[in-house]
């Protein structure tokens, strides 16, 4: 089906020694890391043009799957309408644009409708286009929004004067896209990112009347970043520092924008903590010995630790993610028992509620609310089987209301079901899977399976909502999700155990699940496909080399796969921020733990699976150069005549494409790509 796997392209090797703790590693591939270098650029090209080759046979099929995937958009699809101040806000496509509009009408959800950011013009000689949308001012009078048009994250933000329709002259250049308004109209507060790590470092102050710009907070240790916020009373600006396991927060009162910001409480090495107000009060989410965090308060004259008190207490059971404080009422986002949760309390955590859900796997969160004055919550809920809907609550009377169910056109929920297992893992740990198949499904050993995870970070991967994987459901395939160890998906022990020397629980989870799925008969193990991508391509390349036979193919996208080599690198974005996440290599404990696993350092002589890799020429997370290596390698050491392929999109950064059909050309190469190794 495939060629001669010798007519793949072969970089040439240069070896490099890379010594640390008397430990050399040659690594033969590290010139790729030259950006500038047209060999490197030539070979990038070669590779794409040897997938294509590979994968002409399933052309016809990769388009087909194009049409489906486009098929199940609502092509003038629009967002449910949030009430701020007098105006409705939302953002809606017209049919056939790759961009969105973001408008908004006054009085009701139904007066008349201004285009705030009309995105498809403004993309216009763009081959990538993001926008944060419009960040409005209190008055709803001037709009500030920011663009990156290369996809490294590096943003311009604009300001537009709605009375007059214009853009100003005004514009601020290589920020990271998060930024704040003040009270007075006239000044927001931005973050600023370092040009080469991309840690965000600086927090300015910016007046579009003065054009004065003031630096307001630099953050000097590496292994933090800072971002800028306000809360919903609209009474305070806060600036969070946050390392992996430490948080500081200072405060400034919103109307009084050029004093200075002041420390909630000093830094202190695993103390995290998050600060919002009602007003009258600040409300402080902490892990102070409560590692699934609790609730503290404290009046707005004494921030110091020693002045907070319980509000709601610390719960072994229940992970408290997040609150949302409203003039009478709080809205809590938890987690119990590896589900989400909304619980509803009054100001002082007296009369709660929890919302009630019937699915036995969905996503529930707290949703886009930007009133402070109101009753009504809007809350969002979705589960693998039904798509995204926005309901309101009313949190006094507990009367709910459905504002919209999204809609997915070709699409019928009742062909299909879900299922939430729990599968004990070699440690006897109980590890969550959510799946979903045809309604028909019976546990007979014959479907091909897609398992898809990826465990770091703390990050969840929740049972929501995909439309694309209907296409491989629809063809008889089972779709799983594994809430493995360094998600937070059951509790904050959750994460811990699957960061720095407990990383290997996050692998060894993945690969026990897998096999729990294949034994109970939910699939056929000759038929079983993997996929994560960043931080889950490394979880692909981890498996690969552990259990390299249990997969028939892997997707691996944008995958972080040379672990020790980014780690000891601190000219890398991202690196020195990440010593609590993965262990800091200049120790020799933690560089000889990241050295055991780290997928380009263990690519040995074995038949590896098929595999098809992505990346991003212009990728601030993770660079193109290392899935470009390891593809390279896994070649020079595969004992088998699998496919392995490596796409690199010469346009885009860590998230792909920009377009929302362009994006689903990339599921469609993935899909086909999977089903041409299914047929096989």
């Amino acid at each position: 089906m495939h060629k001669n796997p010798l007519s793949f392209p072969q970089p040439e090797k240069k070896p490099v020694s890379l010594v640390k703790h008397q430990d050399t590693r040659v690594d033969d591939y590290f010139w790729l890391r030259e950006r500038e270098n047209p060999q490197v650029i030539e070979y990038l090209n070669q590779e794409n043009k040897y997938t294509d080759e590979v994968m002409k046979s399933v052309k016809p099929l990769e388009e087909k799957l194009f049409q489906e995937l486009k098929s199940r958009v609502k092509e003038d699809e629009s967002s449910a309408p949030v009430k701020d101040g007098n105006y409705y806000y939302s953002v809606r496509y017209e049919a056939g644009q790759q961009y969105p509009l973001f408008v908004r009408r006054q009085g009701s959800a139904q007066g008349k409708e201004e285009i705030l950011l009309n995105v498809p013009e403004l993309a216009k000689g763009h081959d990538f286009y993001q926008t944060t949308g419009p960040r409005m001012s209190p008055n709803h009078q001037m709009m500030a929004y920011a663009v990156d048009t290369v996809g490294r994250r590096f943003f311009t933000i604009y300001f537009k004067d709605l009375i007059t329709g214009k853009i100003i002259s005004d514009k601020i250049e290589n920020v990271t896209g998060n930024l704040v308004w003040a009270n007075d109209n006239e000044t927001v507060f931005y973050s600023q990112q370092h040009p080469e790590t991309l840690r965000a470092e600086k927090i300015f102050r910016y007046n579009i009347k003065s054009r004065q710009k003031d630096l307001v907070y630099f953050e000097k240790d590496e292994t933090f970043s800072c971002f800028v916020y306000k809360s919903l009373s609209k009474r305070f600006i806060y600036i969070n520092s946050q390392s992996t396991l430490t948080t500081e927060v200072q405060y400034l009162d919103a109307n009084t924008p050029n004093d200075k910001f002041k420390i909630f409480t000093p830094r202190e090495r695993e103390h995290e903590y998050s600060v919002t107000d009602g007003g009258d009060l600040f409300y402080i989410l902490t892990n102070k010995n409560a590692k699934n965090y609790k609730l503290m308060t404290t009046d707005l004259n004494h921030t110091d630790l020693k002045a907070w008190k319980d509000l709601v207490p610390h719960r072994e059971d229940t992970y408290l993610q997040d609150v949302t404080v409203f003039k009478n009422h709080l809205a809590l986002d938890e987690r119990k028992n590896g589900l989400t949760q909304i619980q509803i309390t009054d100001r002082q955590a007296k009369n709660a509620f929890t919302i009630p859900f019937a699915d036995e796997s969905y996503l529930a969160s707290v949703g886009d609310n930007r009133e402070f004055d109101t009753d009504l919550l809007r809350f969002d809920y979705e589960s693998m089987r039904l798509p995204p809907s926005n309901y309101d609550i009313n949190m006094r009377t507990h009367h709910q209301e459905l504002i919209k169910r999204h809609e997915v056109p070709n699409f019928n929920a009742e062909l299909y079901k879900t299922e939430r297992v729990f599968f004990t893992v070699r440690d006897g740990t109980q590890v969550p899977v959510s799946l979903i198949m045809k309604k028909e499904h019976r546990l007979d050993g014959t479907s091909p399976l897609l398992i898809y995870g990826y465990g770091s970070y703390g990050a969840n991967m929740d049972p929501w909502f995909n439309s694309d994987i209907f296409s491989l459901i629809d063809r008889g395939f089972v779709f799983a999700k594994a809430h493995i160890r360094g998600g937070s998906e059951m509790g904050r022990a959750w994460y811990d155990n699957g960061r720095t020397f407990h990383k290997m629980n996050t692998f060894f989870d993945f690969i026990d699940c897998t096999e729990a799925l294949v034994k109970g008969h939910y699939a056929n193990g000759k038929k079983v496909y993997a996929m994560g991508g960043s931080a889950g391509g490394l979880l692909m390349g981890a498996i690969m080399n552990l259990r390299p036979d249990l997969y028939t193919g892997v997707v691996a996208q944008v995958p972080f796969v040379d672990v020790i080599t980014t780690m000891l690198d601190e000219s890398i974005p991202l690196t020195t921020s990440e010593y609590d996440q993965w262990g800091d290599p200049n120790d020799p404990k933690a560089y000889a733990y990241i050295k055991s696993y780290s997928p380009y350092d263990n690519v040995a002589d074995k038949k590896y699976p098929h595999t098809f890799v992505t990346t991003g020429l212009h990728d601030s997370q993770v660079q193109y150069w290392e899935p470009a290596k390891w593809v390279a390698k896994l070649r020079d050491h595969n004992k088998g005549d699998s496919i392995i392929l490596l796409k690199t999109d010469m346009k885009a950064g860590h998230g792909g494409a920009s377009g929302r059909f362009d994006q689903l050309k990339d599921t469609a190469t993935d899909y086909a790509f999977i089903l041409m190794i299914n047929e096989k």
